[in-house]
This record gives structure tokens, C-alpha cells and sequence, in this order.
């Protein structure tokens, strides 16, 4: 998935915008644009922060605004080709000028607020949401009937047990989703839902709650710095880890390990 901060260029005239891939716009100011198939026929748009735009891959689109600035997605095809099951015909999405869709506005602000801080939250992050989003758009935006095929039941034990100890054993390193999947021999669409049924949480929480627990395991037994334990468990940045370690633990790094100090001397 690819995220970039771009603006439509200022120009009295309207210009030719084409998009190789599938992309989600979010407009990050209010404003108005002019869009039209022609260039001769345009219609304008008015918009609030936070409104989406979803173009068509290789849609001609004439546009003219006053620079406004949006967020862009990139939906890659492998994430669309995996969202339906391999079949790339089904991977082609409606344009649509005002994107009425609140799991995709959700899932894009989200894409935002991790741009905002930084991308902390490393490459499953991303991945993941990725992977929602092309389910949430070839669901509700495909152009063909094809429709994202709802799988039962969640991982066998065997592959469960398996993607586990690949978490473990690569606990400090970056993650991704494609990874994961290859572990448990699914395709990324398939192993995201599965695995959430088998335990309950997305794989970017799964990983998320083990770090944390390694974390914290580190801090009851080592006296590492608490930079090096976020280092050590898979964690960016140091700010990173002691904001997701008391959102989980209700403490930072440093007071659950003087708390816990505290009760092994009682």
C-alpha cells in the first residue's frame, strides 16, 4: 500500500489526472474540485476534511481545484487479487466522486493518524489494513458481482501453532502480513480472517499483545534500558512503545518494572 501526502495542482484550466493503481483520496482541507470524464463538461464537488474520493485504476479524470491537499492510498493489486480469491477480474472498483462508505473512512483516518505519528506501527500495520480495505471495497465498490468469499471455522491447530512460533522467533524484527499468511500456506484475505476467528484479534493486534508481553517479561528479568527493551521486542521507537505499554498495561515501561521490583522485595 502505498501512502503519500499530494495536492491537485492550482490551474485556471483543467488538467488530465490518470491513476495506475486503485486509489483512495482524503481530502485533508475542506474545498471544491471540478471532475468530469471531458474536459469540456465538468462538475464541481464541494468537500469537508475528511471526505473520499475513490478513482478507478487507469480512470481518465479531467480536474481543476485551487491546490487542495489529500491523502493518498494506493490499493495494491496483490491485496485486490487476494480479496477475491485470485481472480484479478473482479479486482476493478467503481469510481466514485463522494465515497459513502464508513468502514473504509474509518480504515483511511486510521492509515492517517499513523502518517501523522510517524508509521510507529511498522509494515503488518499497513498491511493489514490494507487487506480490509480491498475486502470493505470489492464487497461494496466492485464492478463486477463477485463478491469477497466468507470462509468458516479459523486455523487448525498445526497452522495456528505454526504462525505462532514464527511471531516468537521473529518478535524484534518487522512483520508483514504476506509473511504471516506464507507461514500458515493461505493467501493474505483468507489468513486475516481465519486467523481472527481462530483467536480473536486482527495479526497486527496478535503481534502487538506478544511484543508487549515479551516486553514486559524483559523488564520483570533484565535491567536493559527500557529503549532497549523496545528495541529488543520489535518496537520503532522508544515514545512508541511506552504509549501501546500503558494503553495494554495501564502503566509505562518504567513504573511496571518499579512496581514490579516493589513486589518482589515484599
Amino acid at each position: 500500500m502505498r501512502v503519500a501526502v499530494e495536492a491537485l495542482r492550482s490551474s485556471r484550466e483543467p488538467h488530465l489526472r490518470v491513476y495506475p493503481e486503485q486509489m483512495l483520496a482524503m481530502l485533508l482541507e475542506p474545498g471544491s474540485i471540478e471532475m468530469g470524464w471531458r474536459r469540456s463538461d465538468l462538475t464541481r464537488f464541494a468537500y469537508s476534511a475528511g471526505e473520499i474520493i475513490l478513482s478507478r485504476r487507469y480512470g481518465e479524470t479531467w480536474a481543476r481545484s485551487d491546490g487542495l491537499h489529500y491523502l493518498s492510498v494506493a490499493i495494491s493489486d496483490a491485496a485486490l487479487r487476494s480479496a477475491c480469491n485470485g481472480f484479478s477480474s473482479a479486482a476493478e472498483l467503481r469510481s466514485a466522486p463522494k465515497l459513502e462508505d464508513a468502514r473504509v473512512s474509518a480504515l483511511v483516518a486510521a492509515v492517517n493518524a499513523e502518517r501523522i505519528a510517524g508509521f510507529p506501527s511498522g509494515r503488518l500495520f499497513l498491511d493489514s489494513v490494507e487487506q480490509a480495505l480491498a475486502v470493505a471495497l470489492i464487497n461494496n465498490h466492485s464492478m463486477g458481482p463477485r463478491s469477497v468469499r466468507a470462509y468458516r471455522g479459523g486455523l487448525g491447530p498445526a497452522r495456528l501453532r505454526k504462525v505462532t512460533e514464527f511471531v516468537y522467533a521473529q518478535i524484534e524484527n518487522e512483520l508483514s502480513l504476506a509473511e504471516m499468511a506464507e507461514t500458515a500456506g493461505l493467501s493474505t484475505a483468507h489468513f486475516s480472517q481465519m486467523f481472527r476467528k481462530s483467536t480473536g484479534e486482527s495479526p497486527h493486534q496478535f503481534v502487538l499483545r506478544h511484543r508487549v508481553e515479551r516486553a514486559k517479561e524483559l523488564l520483570r528479568t533484565s535491567e536493559a534500558r527500557v529503549l532497549d527493551v523496545a528495541v529488543a521486542c520489535g518496537f520503532k521507537s522508544q515514545q512508541h512503545f511506552a504509549r501501546i505499554f500503558r494503553r495494554m498495561c495501564g502503566a509505562s515501561p518504567t513504573e511496571y518494572r518499579l512496581e514490579w521490583l516493589t513486589r518482589s522485595d515484599i
